[in-house]
């Protein structure tokens, strides 16, 4: 088998030519890193418009605004951050290894990312809450939760996510510039002790997925219990089978895909996070589990939004231009076809 020596396609240069303390430069310029930085940036448009998508279509038809859609604003308007935001600046970082912008904008950038995560988990989570107390209590759903409630209850959790972070942050010795250690003139590295190591995959891994896992497994076993009601009740007219059996492969396939992709995007990076004292770039293997984590807001809007009709007729809409028509907000978008 024919070994290939990347070292060879790698130029070493000094971020800051003039400085005595740059820091080296790594120019990925193979072209296997030409075909990643494509890639990610075809990934990165992609979760833009998708979420863009959904932030228009809840935010322009009046149909849409229920608490449950709320939330879906809320996890695209995150995912939609994380698509222009911080998917171009990890992509630059992939193409080039120095940091051009300075300590301020290096601890700024990290406390958004840090936002905008635990912002979009938080999320998944109060929608596995909605989902749960609309099954549960389908009759009361309607006083319990509230358009009003829901938006506190976003605010509350965006809230709790900033002070999270910026004490994650302070307590790495990260929040103000003069803190920050670096190594060399052109890096930017978050050095996390071991104890917010354990804390971070609490916080944003264990809980959230317990949660999630558990709700879901909730919902699954009431949609299944609610299905074989139905059929007892149709058994009389000879379909009870047919709307029972399409009840529980719909709730199934509904768990199963939320369960999947949560888990495969966020177990790798999380596992690893153990390992690690620095969270940098360097790391190949690191690069793909964290990248892993941001595609995780690419696949959002295809799991959550996607998947209902209304989307599919807002999203042609939209593209069509049609929202500029008069009274384009109250058209119908449940319509039969």
């Amino acid at each position: 088998m024919e070994t290939i020596d990347y070292k060879q396609n790698i130029s070493t240069q000094y971020c800051f030519p003039g400085n005595n303390q740059s820091c080296k430069k790594e120019v990925r310029g193979s072209p296997a890193y030409i075909f990643l930085f494509i890639v990610l940036s075809c990934i990165s448009v992609c979760t833009v418009f998708l979420n863009l998508l959904v932030i228009i279509s809840i935010s322009h038809f009046k149909q849409l605004h229920t608490p449950t859609n709320l939330l879906i604003l809320s996890l695209a308007v995150a995912d939609f951050l994380v698509g222009l935001f911080v998917m171009p600046m990890k992509i630059m970082q992939v193409y080039d290894s120095c940091w051009y912008l300075g300590k301020l904008a290096c601890s700024l950038t990290e406390i958004i990312i840090g936002i905008l995560v635990l912002a979009s988990l938080c999320n998944l989570v109060f929608i596995a809450v909605d989902r749960y107390i609309a099954i549960s209590d389908p009759l009361l759903y309607s006083t319990r939760v509230t358009p009003l409630k829901m938006s506190v209850s976003i605010i509350m959790g965006w809230s709790f996510c900033l002070v999270y972070v910026l004490v994650f942050m302070y307590c790495n010795d990260h929040l103000y510039p003069d803190q920050m250690y670096n190594t060399c003139y052109g890096e930017c590295i978050v050095f996390v002790k071991f104890s917010w190591t354990i804390a971070n995959m609490i916080v944003f891994f264990l809980t959230p997925c317990s949660s999630i896992l558990i709700l879901y497994s909730l919902i699954f076993n009431m949609a299944r219990h609610q299905a074989k009601a139905v059929r007892a009740a149709m058994n009389s007219h000879g379909q009870g089978t047919k709307v029972s059996n399409s009840s529980e492969t719909k709730a199934a396939k509904t768990l199963g895909v939320v369960i999947f992709f949560y888990l495969s995007f966020w177990i790798p990076f999380y596992i690893s996070s153990l390992t690690v004292t620095s969270l940098t770039t360097l790391s190949v293997l690191w690069t793909v589990f964290t990248w892993l984590m941001f595609i995780n807001s690419f696949v959002n809007p295809l799991i959550y939004a996607i998947f209902y009709p209304w989307f599919r007729v807002s999203a042609k809409y939209i593209v069509t231009c049609r929202i500029f028509e008069s009274s384009s907000s109250n058209m119908n978008l449940y319509r039969s076809h």
